[in-house]
């Protein structure tokens, strides 16, 4: 295991939406636990973003196809209490 591999130390679920919720909900859709996780698999140092929103804009997922996001919200209100939050 290589030292930049960083694990969660606890895992909640969200509440309520927000913007930080909104992006990790883009990256759970796209397999990926959050952005931490995202630039470690992918080894990237930037990610996609609308420059309007700042909501992630585009995702490589892991066998490599693509997953677009609108520069709207996507996540639903009945979808919110899907989205995991993980403390580092």
């Amino acid at each position: 295991m290589a030292s930049s591999d960083v694990k969660p130390k606890s895992v909640s679920r969200a509440k309520k939406w927000s913007e930080e919720i909104e992006n990790l909900y883009r990256f759970q859709q796209a397999g990926y636990r959050d952005e931490i996780e995202y630039k470690q698999v992918k080894q990237v140092s930037m990610v996609d973003r609308w420059p309007e929103t700042g909501y992630v804009k585009k995702l490589q997922r892991r066998d490599n196809t693509f997953y677009y996001y609108n520069k709207q919200r996507e996540c639903d209100d009945k979808e919110v209490h899907k989205v995991k939050m993980y403390a580092y």
